[in-house]
């Protein structure tokens, strides 16, 4: 596979004002978080894939647990998958959590455990890209590489009135170019932290307070009043439905899970015995579908209850409609040995999707009562 080159600095004789003025901007309104103020690529790193796709204040908890478990790269080289899906559960985007830990043992391998300094190593790990590995180059060594998020594209959008969409790849080499033009080389991790933490607290989405910006005298968007109109993007991804019936078998204390495979959501995560339609079906309409009849064939008398009915679940690009069914069955059948029998009381030990674990939280709660 063709690998992109890596991001250069570019040559200017810009005296970087942009620059210093959001350095100072940062040193007066940045945030204290766990993973500012360090130099270690390991933590950097763990931070920076839990914000690929998760908000600071989501996402503190869950990094406050995970390198609590997993304190190094050794921590994570050594544990299993399972174990890593487990501490990463509630986060979603799986894959994620996959990648770092074939990436830690990739590391452990290729590298003799010390996390790699040059941007194209960083960039040879699992499921790290080029805005990633400039943000671990330049926190941890101050390499010279811009990082290009969407705070970040926001900000550039808007001083500069860049029109040409930001998830374009014309867009993506466009705000490259010019996010390397303002960066300061001499101070490259200051200057990326800040930029980034400028779109985040300053320069917002909505309503950004552009009569009190630091920047407001730079930026061509507020001069013409046009903030709103940036970034560009274009139109959304066409929402996906999908109708998931989980049927949470139960017979003398024991249950049964299946572990996800293939390219779908969810992969390496454990979940109930699971039916899909196309098109939302009710129990009666369940009970007529061949898979249904199939994993509960020779099963003896069912008594079913709907524990948690229609709960819409929200992925990129997918909206689930979930349902979940608890059946007591009479005896154990042939069809229930392609899954794995677990004791009820052991589903926690296992990583399951978030959706599952709201399930499991109203059962218990039901239980209590």
């Amino acid at each position: 596979m063709q690998r992109t080159e890596p991001i250069r600095p570019v040559e200017t004789n810009t005296d970087f004002k942009i620059s210093h003025t959001l350095i100072d901007w940062y040193h007066e309104n940045k945030r204290e978080l766990p993973w500012r103020d360090t130099t270690d690529p390991y933590i950097i790193w763990i931070s920076e894939i839990i914000l690929q796709q998760t908000r600071v204040d989501q996402g503190m908890a869950y990094f406050l647990r995970f390198t609590k478990r997993f304190p190094d790269l050794s921590a994570l080289a050594e544990a299993g998958e399972d174990e890593t899906l487990k501490y990463w559960q509630g986060l979603g985007y799986y894959s994620r959590a996959r990648n770092m830990h074939a990436a830690a043992r990739k590391i452990a391998a290729s590298f003799k455990g010390v996390f790699p300094s040059k941007y194209e190593d960083i960039l040879s790990l699992n499921g790290v890209g080029e805005y990633t590995a400039a943000a671990i180059a330049s926190f941890a060594w101050n390499q010279p590489y811009p990082v290009v998020d969407g705070n970040v594209f926001r900000v550039l959008a808007r001083l500069f009135a860049i029109d040409t969409p930001v998830n374009s790849l014309k867009g993506k080499k466009t705000f490259t170019r010019i996010a390397a033009l303002v960066m300061n080389p001499d101070v490259a991790g200051v200057h990326n932290q800040a930029i980034m933490e400028f779109g985040a607290l300053q320069c917002v989405p909505r309503n950004p307070d552009c009569d009190h910006c630091p920047l407001g005298g730079e930026c061509l968007a507020y001069a013409s009043r046009t903030v709103s109109l940036y970034p560009v993007k274009p139109k959304k991804t066409k929402i996906r439905n999908r109708y998931f019936h989980y049927l949470h078998i139960v017979h003398k204390g024991d249950t049964w899970i299946n572990r996800r495979s293939g390219n779908d959501i969810w992969k390496g995560l454990y979940e109930f015995p699971l039916i899909e339609t196309e098109e939302a079906v009710d129990f009666a309409g369940l009970q007529k579908l061949e898979h249904f009849q199939r994993l509960l064939k020779d099963a003896g008398s069912l008594a079913v209850s709907i524990v948690l009915p229609d709960v819409k679940h929200l992925l990129s690009h997918q909206a689930l409609y979930a349902t979940f069914y608890k059946i007591e069955i009479e005896r154990e059948n042939d069809a229930l040995e392609s899954f794995l029998k677990i004791p009820c009381g052991s589903i926690g030990d296992y990583a399951v999707p978030r959706l599952m674990d709201i399930y499991l939280e109203k059962s218990e709660r039901n239980v209590a009562k």
